[in-house]
């Protein structure tokens, strides 16, 4: 029978890195690049939290709380990027009702 693992801290994050981080402040992109660059980093954590879960399904020795932990963060992630497109395009009908 094997020993219990001790317990790891987790460093959750799930906000996009900052532009500085990205090289896309640097490289002047606008928001088209970075909306680009947040998607893709929401799609990694869903590949991610599935590569997982199919990690621990295999019996390659992934913990059950380390899957839980990656389906939690795509999953946060996502609703995050989802919401922030709802205030963009809320943001956008609102400067298209504006009457000049």
């Amino acid at each position: 029978m094997n020993p219990i693992s001790a317990i790891r801290a987790a460093s959750v994050t799930i906000a996009p890195p900052p532009l500085a981080e990205t090289g896309l402040a640097a490289s002047g992109a606008g928001f088209g690049e970075y909306l680009k660059a947040s998607l893709q980093s929401v799609e990694d954590m869903g590949k991610q939290a599935k590569q997982s879960a199919e990690r621990f399904l295999s019996g390659e020795g992934e913990e059950l709380h380390q899957v839980a932990l990656s389906a939690q963060k795509a999953e946060l992630s996502f609703e995050l990027f989802l919401q922030v497109r709802n205030k963009v395009v809320q943001a956008y009908q609102e400067v298209m009702r504006t009457q000049i």
